[in-house]
Order: structure tokens, then C-alpha cells, then sequence
């Protein structure tokens, strides 16, 4: 396909819509925890088991999805990944029990992986090369819009309703965009003509982000060092020699490693995964600081933090038209800048400092975000091989949300470790006699997560020096 298929903006609406919800659903259960816990009556360290456990899922299927998606033609696999989302949402919604809710989360997460793999290797095939960057920046612009914007819909949607509707808004929205993918999306797609599955690398590799994660998300309430959690880092340990001994012998690798000797590729990876790390410090500990530090009610707290979407939403098409006319690296690199200030800006924010702060913090890191989305995503699927694209999407998906899991784990650690140092006592929530060790641990949070992009930005400075024709 290229500029002269007719129904190309549309394509790009119907698989936009499923890569807004799929990110929106890694954040949106923040801000509602509160509300959830109490309903149904399970502790805070426990309910944070519905935000890990649907973004393990997502991570751990990724690749495979990718990969089928190349064997058996990425609109198919995309197209069952709608229904399985939706599917997953309406469960998530019932309100049933904590259980059922899990299940349905990782219902969620398994349609989410199939739609997200599949979504940059259909819009690299839909688009040509003089398109394909503005193309990438709305795409970009559904990406961060869902993945930054869960706090603020969730917010908005709980000061009218029960915490169930942030999982049913899904439903109709995913209705609508299956029924338009019915009518545009073509019914096939180019697929490989090698059917074989990898297996060993599609177990070794789930093996590993489950490991992993559930250890370093066990260990925050039982100790880092304790039995379990050092069970799952080593075989998270043996997991990843597995995969990468498997992955090097495959002919068929479910990650064709030889990827990453491409390097623009590899930078732009390294930098996204960085970013959403970054993002996620913000989408955690915002929900703590406007409604527990600052006593705002969920809806309050929704309309402020609603700033960040609506910006990137705003910025990204931007990005993608400035890549189109200059070096996309360079536009990379202008928007980690500014993401790297808007870090720097959160040690302004105290008690009692002006909302009007965290509203300018919020616009200039939501500008840089948007710039960069787009840009670099146009770099990371422009340089690989059309063979690759299936992987190559998936390995950017799975970037998102390796930053995003690793960024809810790190910021809550740094956070809470903070606190503990400072308290003498381990703290695992918020202490509302003692705000101040709140903000204490927010600002050395977000020292590291202004580290963190400043790696991305030597990272981008590093693709600035490529030819990326």
C-alpha cells in the first residue's frame, strides 16, 4: 500500500484507536487504586497488582504477537486482538471480586500485545517514505496520549461514576473502531512463508519480563533479598541466557537479534525506553502528590493531570512534521531537552507551592514528550528491512512498555526507599501526619528519572551522528 490507497487516513484512525486504549489501560487504574482498594477491601501494596500485572502481560507477549503477525499477516492477528481486548475490558469492569478483576486485566493485556506489535509494522506498510512521518506522528500521538492520559480520564470518569466504568469506556470506543476496521482495513497482508514458531525463544523470553518483574514488584512489600523475589531474579538470569543462546541458533528467531547492529535502531530503542521510564515517574506519583499532598478529589486531580494528553496530543503531529523537513535525530534530541528540564522543574513542587507550577511543568515536559514520540518511532521502523517490520514494531511496543513496568517499579522503590531512610522506619504508602517525607522522596525520585534522560538524550546525540538515508 502507499499515498495512492484512498482509505489510508482511515487505517491509521481504526488501529490509532486500539493504541490509545491499550496504553490508556497501563495508567488509567492509578488514580481509581484508592477507591478499588476500599471496595474491595484489599490493602494498597496488593491492589497495585492490577496495574503490574496487565503491563507483565503485555511485555511477555509482545514479541510473540509480533512474530505471528509476520507469519500469518499482521491485520489478522490485529483484528483478534480487538475482540480479546474488549473482551478483557468488559471483564475488568463487572466488579466482581479482586480475582476477577486480575483476570480480566490479563485478558486485556493479551489483546493489547496482539494490537500494539502490530500496529507500527501496518502503518510502516500503509504509508510511503514521504508520508510516513506524519503518519508516525499521529500514531505517536495515540501512544502518549493513552499512556500519559489514564490519570486524567480516570480522574474525570470517577467524579461521575463507579471505578468500573474506566475499564467499560473501552467497550464502545473498541466497538466502533472493530466496525471501522471491518470496512477499511484490508483483509490481508503480507505474511512470511515461513510458519515455524520459536518456541524455546517465545517461552524462554515470557519466562523472563514474568520472572523479573514479579520479583522486583514481591519484593517492594516483602524485601528485595528475601526468598522469593531471589528466586525469580535467577531464573530470570537463566531465563535471559536461554533466550539469547536460542535466539543466536534460530532460524526463525522470535527476536532476530542481528536487529540491533543497526544502530540507529538500537539508539532509538535505548531512548524510548528511557522516556516512558520517565513518563511513568510522573504518571505513579502525580495521583500521590495532587490528591494526597495537596487534598484534591480524584475529579480535581483528573482535570489537572488531563494537561499532559491534551499537550502531547498537540505536539506530536508537530514532531512528525518537523521530521518529515529536518533530521528526525535532531527533533529527537530537542524533545528529550525539554523533557529534561520539565524534571528538573518537579523539585519546585512542595505543599504549598502555586498549581499553576505543576500546570507549566506539566505543559513543557508534555511538549517534549510529543516532539519525540513521533520522530523517533519514524527512525526506528524507516531504517530495518520490510521482512523486520513485524519485529521491529514489536521490539518498539515492547520498549514502551519495558519503560513503563520499569518505571512504576522505580519510582515507587526510590520513593519509598526515600521515605523509609528518612522515617528510620520501612514505609510502603502515603503518611498523612508526615507529608514532608512524601515530597522528600518525590524529589529524589525525579532526580533519577532527570538522569535517565539525559542517558536518552546521549543516546539521541549518538543517532544525530548516523546517516539515517
Amino acid at each position: 500500500m502507499n499515498e495512492n490507497e484512498p482509505r489510508r487516513w482511515w487505517i491509521l484512525l481504526s488501529i490509532g484507536i486500539f493504541a490509545f486504549m491499550s496504553n490508556l489501560d497501563s495508567s488509567i487504574v492509578n488514580v481509581a487504586m484508592p477507591i478499588m482498594a476500599k471496595q474491595l477491601a484489599i490493602p494498597m501494596n496488593k491492589i497495585e497488582w492490577v496495574v503490574s500485572i496487565y503491563l507483565i502481560v503485555v511485555s511477555a507477549l509482545l514479541l510473540f504477537f509480533g512474530k505471528l503477525g509476520d507469519m500469518y499477516g499482521k491485520i489478522k492477528v490485529f483484528r483478534i486482538g480487538m475482540a480479546v481486548f474488549i473482551m478483557g475490558s468488559f471483564i475488568s469492569g463487572l466488579q466482581w471480586t479482586f480475582e476477577f478483576l486480575l483476570l480480566g486485566r490479563v485478558i486485556q493485556g493479551i489483546g493489547s500485545a496482539m494490537t500494539l506489535s502490530n500496529t507500527y509494522g501496518i502503518t510502516t506498510a500503509t504509508f510511503s517514505l514521504k508520508e510516513r512521518g506524519k503518519a508516525m506522528g499521529l500514531i505517536g500521538t495515540f501512544v502518549s496520549f493513552g499512556a500519559v492520559a489514564g490519570p486524567g480520564i480516570g480522574g474525570l470518569v470517577l467524579s461521575h461514576f463507579s471505578w468500573g466504568y474506566i475499564f467499560w469506556i473501552n467497550v464502545p470506543l473498541g466497538i466502533f473502531a472493530m466496525l471501522l476496521g471491518q470496512i477499511v482495513l484490508p483483509k490481508t497482508m503480507a505474511a512470511s512463508a515461513d510458519k515455524r514458531i520459536d518456541w524455546p525463544g517465545s517461552v524462554s523470553f515470557a519466562l523472563l519480563i514474568v520472572s523479573l518483574f514479579l520479583a522486583i514488584f514481591w519484593g517492594q512489600e516483602v524485601g528485595y533479598f528475601t526468598a522469593v523475589p531471589l528466586a525469580g531474579y535467577a531464573i530470570a538470569v537463566i531465563s535471559i541466557s536461554w533466550f539469547i543462546h536460542t535466539e543466536r541458533r534460530s532460524s526463525t528467531p522470535l527476536m532476530p537479534l542481528n536487529i540491533f547492529k543497526i544502530k540507529p535502531f538500537s539508539y532509538g530503542i535505548g531512548a524510548a525506553i528511557l522516556i516512558f521510564l520517565s513518563n511513568f515517574f510522573t504518571v505513579v506519583l502525580m495521583p500521590f502528590y495532587l490528591e494526597d499532598a495537596r487534598r484534591l478529589s480524584a475529579g480535581q486531580a483528573g482535570l489537572l493531570m488531563i494537561i499532559f494528553p491534551v499537550v502531547t496530543m498537540i505536539a506530536g503531529p508537530i514532531g512528525g512534521v518537523l521530521a518529515d523537513r529536518f533530521n528526525p535525530a535532531k527533533i529527537v534530541t530537542l524533545g528529550l531537552s525539554i523533557v529534561a528540564l520539565s524534571q528538573l522543574g518537579y523539585w519546585l513542587l512542595n505543599l504549598h507551592s502555586s498549581l499553576w507550577v505543576y500546570a507549566m511543568i506539566t505543559v513543557i515536559m508534555a511538549a517534549g514528550t510529543g516532539l519525540f514520540q513521533s520522530p523517533n518511532s519514524d527512525i526506528v521502523m524507516s531504517v530495518v528491512s520490510k521482512d523486520q517490520l513485524g519485529s521491529a514494531g514489536s521490539i518498539n511496543a515492547l520498549a514502551r512498555n519495558i519503560g513503563m513496568v520499569s518505571g512504576t517499579a522505580l519510582a515507587t522503590t526510590v520513593l519509598f526507599s526515600v521515605m523509609s531512610l528518612i522515617a528510620r522506619t520501612k514505609v510502603t504508602t502515603y503518611l498523612p501526619d508526615q507529608p514532608q517525607l512524601f515530597i522528600a522522596g518525590m524529589h529524589v525520585a525525579f532526580t533519577g528519572s532527570f538522569l535517565f534522560i539525559v542517558l536518552a538524550i546521549l543516546l539521541s546525540l549518538k543517532q544525530g551522528e548516523l546517516d539515517l538515508k
